[in-house]
């Protein structure tokens, strides 16, 4: 495995920490076992890091600013690009084996093929200056506190909500210029207009015939969450614009991270928001050390942010990738599994849901980032775990999100008694039909959805409670579910 490189300088080693723990939890994500997940990791970091000092040596020679991503980001695209060559050269067995499909899809050539044709919050986020596409992505992606990203960027902490504000109307307003440009037919062009107003204004409907277009046109679709600032959208569009497969995931990830404190490095000091131009400001740290202090706040980032909450049991080992809807790691020949569950599963913080129940939230990348069970495996309630039919429970049912033609919701149960396992259904009215799920693995039969317990969230205490998420799909309504019930007793809904 190769060795990370050598930062340059203080500048580059505050960076290498900073982003060392974001560019794991994405290889992580893309491979099958943590062994892969390191040697993927390494190997495009290394390239990334090359990348950005030769784009930064080009600007400095030149004079002319290169168009480039901020330095998370860019490491990023670095760990999609490290794996198409993985598959590319025969290692794709140690890849995710549905980011194969994916990179052997149309959905992945829009991130090679033309630079008009790729996707818009890709476009946006490059054509803005270095600082501020660090700011929009720090604050939105990794989800770090602002105070926290003004320290980080040598920002004015009382300052930094506006300067987002700002920023934000910035990346809104190179995303449309980027759309204006973009080849399309003429009956996307003829609601460029008509998508531009709607999205500008927090309160204004979507109409019907602009709808149904979005819910046709992928383009159309991620030009209106590019835009549309409001609703709590936007994350999701650079996750799912800029990284591509396993976006969603990711953000799910480092909002945890972020949560538990353990996400982002160094935050107590400003650092530069570029490479550094060749200048000695600091003593030059060792590369055994960098990677030792990484790997150590990688690993607990990691822990953290994969730990099962709402009162989940803790289990220690990763689980077996069985149906699971969420990717769960398959283990290497001849390697041990790592000591915590890999799994981008968990709860999102939930954005405005007035916003999410009319249908006008836009959200890129709705294509399933695990894998999900096959019909061929479907089993009803009576096959989950045995316990009481009479078992005491109340449901909550929340939307987190919604777009034209898809939305992610979850489930919370709390049972009044004690669990050993637990299968929750429910019935859907309108059709939809749920794609991936995380805390649990699903079957659905028509509008029957069953979700039963993975290992580490089995056991579920008196008074406890549980909840899967899921990503799902809709078309003429969506509606919530009827008829809940545990364990195959039935649940009251809550509220």
């Amino acid at each position: 495995m190769p060795d990370l490189p050598t930062p340059q300088d203080a500048a580059e080693a505050a960076l290498f920490s900073e982003c060392w723990d974001a560019v794991l939890s994405y290889a992580d994500l893309c491979t099958s076992g943590s062994a892969a997940a390191s040697q993927l990791a390494t190997e495009a970091f290394t390239h990334g890091i090359h990348e950005a000092r030769a784009a930064a040596e080009g600007t400095k020679s030149t004079g002319r600013r290169t168009p480039r991503l901020p330095r998370i980001p860019l490491l990023l695209t670095s760990v999609r690009t490290t794996a198409a060559a993985w598959e590319a050269h025969g290692q794709g067995h140690r890849l995710d084996p549905d980011l194969r499909l994916w990179l052997n899809s149309e959905k992945a050539a829009r991130y090679t093929g033309p630079p008009l044709h790729r996707p818009l919050a890709l476009r946006g986020l490059r054509d803005m200056q270095e600082p501020d596409a660090a700011l929009l992505w720090l604050a939105e992606v990794e989800a770090l506190p602002l105070p926290a990203v003004a320290r980080r960027l040598g920002l004015d902490p009382t300052a930094a909500a506006e300067e987002l504000a700002q920023v934000r109307a910035l990346f809104r307003d190179r995303c449309h210029r980027n759309h204006l440009d973009t080849p399309m037919d003429a009956n996307c062009r003829s609601y460029a207009r008509l998508l531009d107003a709607v999205t500008r204004s927090p309160g204004a409907e979507t109409p019907e015939d602009l709808s149904r277009h979005l819910a046709r046109c992928v383009e159309c679709a991620e030009a209106a969450a590019c835009l549309r600032l409001h609703g709590g959208g936007l994350p999701s569009a650079l996750a799912g614009g800029v990284i591509g497969w396993g976006g969603l995931a990711y953000l799910e990830r480092r909002r945890r991270a972020a949560e538990a404190g353990l996400a982002g490095g160094r935050t107590d000091a400003a650092v530069d928001t570029g490479l550094a131009e060749g200048k000695v400001t600091g003593p030059r740290i060792g590369r055994t050390g960098l990677l030792v202090a990484a790997v150590i706040v990688s690993a607990l980032a990691l822990t953290v942010s994969l730990m099962p909450f709402d009162g989940a049991g803790g289990g220690g080992s990763a689980d077996a990738r069985g149906d699971s809807a969420d990717r769960q790691p398959v283990a290497d020949p001849g390697v041990s599994s790592p000591s915590a569950t890999t799994r981008p599963a968990g709860t999102l913080v939930s954005p405005e849901p007035s916003e999410s129940a009319n249908g006008s939230e836009t959200k890129p990348d709705p294509e399933p980032q695990g894998t999900s069970t096959s019909p061929a495996h479907e089993t009803d309630d009576s096959a989950g775990p045995t316990h009481s039919a009479s078992s005491s429970c109340e449901v909550t049912y929340e939307i987190v999100n919604q777009w034209p033609d898809g939305f992610q919701a979850s489930v919370t149960v709390t049972s009044v008694k004690a669990l050993d396992g637990w299968s929750v259904a429910w019935t859907f009215h309108d059709g939809q039909r749920v794609s991936q799920m995380w805390d649990g693995t699903f079957v659905q039969n028509d509008s029957r959805v069953t979700a039963t317990a993975a290992d580490y969230n089995k056991s579920v205490a008196a008074g406890g409670s549980f909840a899967v998420g899921f990503l799902a799909s809709w078309h003429d309504g969506n509606s919530v579910p009827k008829n809940f019930t545990l364990n195959g007793g039935s649940c009251t809904s809550a509220g």
